[in-house]
Order: structure tokens, then C-alpha cells, then sequence
């Protein structure tokens, strides 16, 4: 029988992080050494391990990840069979929907990292990076878009969150829970999620989108700045299922003038509404407005997909149809 191969690509992040001489942990180890301290490794397939970044993960930027989803092509063109991608926990779902949206292929592609420094008792990266491998390695992971696996969980990208800032059960998936779970070494799939479109890499980095959160009493007064700011559009975080103050409506529809708007909420979990609150600034209004709701995607993932549409002359124009899978 064929031994599968595994691409595995660190990039930083806690999972690396030994204490450093001025204070405090930081990335250190690179691909070769995780994959050395993990001896079932050897048991899951052939390992070829490399380190482009050693970045803690709030340092990664879109364009890292459009390299790695590069790298992860051309590692499938070659043979490789499934991808694993080590990075910090911070930004792990906006890495994962990236590498969702770009890596067009049925082979796995599965983001880890751990919540404590590899130094620390109880570390967790050792496991979840041969959690990852295994899953990265099953057939039954082909198909699924790029998959998030920490804590024996695995996640649907489009789904996982950080929720917690220090306990290794931080990620959660709320609108469904995990799609399956690690047992015995095995993936254990629950549910399978449809694959959506994805976007080409070679077309280069998102283009720059605001993110804006709207809170009680928001006069919206940042809005009509970020066109001039050099921004090519921006997703609104709104309140509950979609809505805004109802002085800021107008406000809102001035904006969607210029730029592409996206409508997200800034609750933890759920759909945009489209058709249910018919108040000024409430849902129906905003898109009369001419704002595209989001459907499940977070403000955080709205913002990436965004980006990616909008890096064509054309994308302005196809906004609505890039958001409806997920409506």
C-alpha cells in the first residue's frame, strides 16, 4: 500500500514558541523540528516539512497566506496528498477561510496550532499536530475544503471561531459544532459540508476592505472617510441580524455609492436577515441601500472574501453572487 505524502508548512505561532533571552516566548522552532518531536509522524505517511514564515500569527498578513496557498497547489501538483498548515492561534480562522477560498482541490488541506508554548506542561501541539496529519492523510477528509483540527475537533472553515484567549478548547464552530472529532486516531466525520467556490491565488492578495463594528449610539461618522482612506470596500458589523442606527442608514447608502458594502453581524454566530425588519436601518433598508448581506460569514471572513472578489476590475459586479453560498 502507498504511504500517503504530507505537505506540512509552518508558519509560527505559540505551537513553535520557546522563551526567548529578553522576556516572554516567541517563534523559534521551525518545520523540521515539530515534525522531530513527534515521532508518529513517521506512522502517518511521508513528511516533507518546511518553514516559510516564522511569524507570530497576528503578524501574517493575506498575502502570507496567498504564498501558502501557492506553496499547497503546487505540493498536490507534485504528488502530496494532503496539506497541513502550523500556524498561531490568533488569526487561525481567517487563515483557514483563505486557504479555503484559494486552494482549489479535493486534497486535504488542515490548519493546527496550540493554545500553550512549546516549553509549557500540558502542551497540546504535539497532538494536535499529529491529529492534523491524520486528518490531512484520510480519504474520507477529501472533498471538504480546508478543515481546522485542535483539541481532537475538526472544524469546517467557513464555521470555526476563536473563542477563548487561553484554554485549548478555544474554537468552536457555533452555527454547527465540529463536523467530526479524532478517535483512535481516526476522523470520525459527523456532517460534510458542500465545497463553494473557490478563487484563483495567481489573481495575488485581497485588496484592502474596512472592517467596522457598529455599536449603540454610532453617528457613523468613519464612513464616509474610508473611500478617501484607499479602501475598496468595507463590511459593517451590524447590530443582531443586520441592523444600524436609523441616522446611519442614509449614511450607509452614500457609502454603498462608492464602494462595495457588506452587511455582517457583530453577534457571535448566526445568518444576516434579508427579509424580516422593515425599520429605517434595519435589514430591508440597508439593502435597499444597496448593501450585500453576508449570509453565515463573519465580519472576519466577510472582509477576506470581499478582498478577493474586489482584486478584479470586474469583481465590483459580482459581490452579490460571490456571497450567495453562503446566504
Amino acid at each position: 500500500m502507498t504511504r500517503p505524502r504530507l505537505l506540512v508548512l509552518s508558519l509560527g505561532g505559540t505551537i513553535t514558541m520557546v522563551p526567548s533571552a529578553s522576556g516572554g516566548i516567541t517563534p523559534k522552532l521551525g518545520a523540521d523540528e515539530l515534525v522531530a518531536s513527534v515521532p508518529a509522524l513517521a506512522e502517518v505517511g511521508d513528511i516533507d516539512a518546511r518553514s516559510p514564515f516564522r511569524l507570530p500569527s497576528p503578524s501574517l498578513t493575506p498575502a502570507n497566506l496567498v504564498e501558502v496557498a501557492r506553496l499547497i497547489e503546487a505540493g498536490f501538483a507534485s504528488g502530496c496528498d494532503g496539506a497541513v498548515v502550523v500556524q498561531g492561534t490568533d488569526t487561525i480562522e481567517e487563515s483557514a477561510f483563505l486557504l479555503d477560498l484559494l486552494v482549489d482541490s479535493d486534497k486535504p488541506v488542515v490548519v493546527t496550532g496550540a493554545m500553550r508554548g512549546a516549553d509549557a506542561p500540558g502542551a497540546e501541539g504535539p497532538a494536535n499536530l499529529l491529529s492534523a496529519a491524520i486528518v490531512a492523510a484520510s480519504a474520507e477528509s477529501r472533498g471538504l475544503g480546508t478543515l481546522v483540527v485542535l483539541n481532537y475537533d475538526i472544524h469546517a472553515a467557513r464555521f470555526v471561531q476563536k473563542s477563548h484567549t487561553a484554554l485549548p478548547s478555544a474554537f468552536l464552530s457555533p452555527l454547527m459544532g465540529p463536523i467530526g472529532t479524532l478517535i483512535e486516531r481516526q476522523p470520525r466525520f459527523h456532517a460534510r459540508v458542500q465545497r463553494n467556490p473557490t478563487l484563483s491565488a495567481a489573481e495575488g492578495s485581497p485588496v484592502p476592505v474596512a472592517l467596522i463594528k457598529v455599536a449603540m449610539g454610532d453617528d457613523g461618522r468613519l464612513l464616509g472617510l474610508l473611500p478617501g482612506l484607499g479602501y475598496a470596500g468595507a463590511v459593517l458589523e451590524g447590530m443582531g441580524a443586520g441592523h444600524v442606527p436609523a441616522e446611519v442608514a442614509p449614511l450607509v447608502g452614500d457609502l454603498a455609492a462608492k464602494i462595495p458594502v457588506v452587511l455582517a453581524s457583530r453577534a457571535m454566530t448566526g445568518h444576516v436577515f434579508t427579509r424580516t425588519y422593515g425599520y429605517p436601518g434595519a435589514e430591508i433598508d440597508l439593502i435597499e441601500r444597496g448593501v450585500v448581506p453576508s449570509g453565515c460569514l463573519s465580519g472576519l471572513k466577510a472582509r477576506l472574501l470581499l478582498g478577493l472578489v474586489l482584486r478584479s476590475a470586474k469583481g465590483a459586479t459580482g459581490v452579490s453572487a460571490a456571497f450567495a453560498p453562503y446566504r
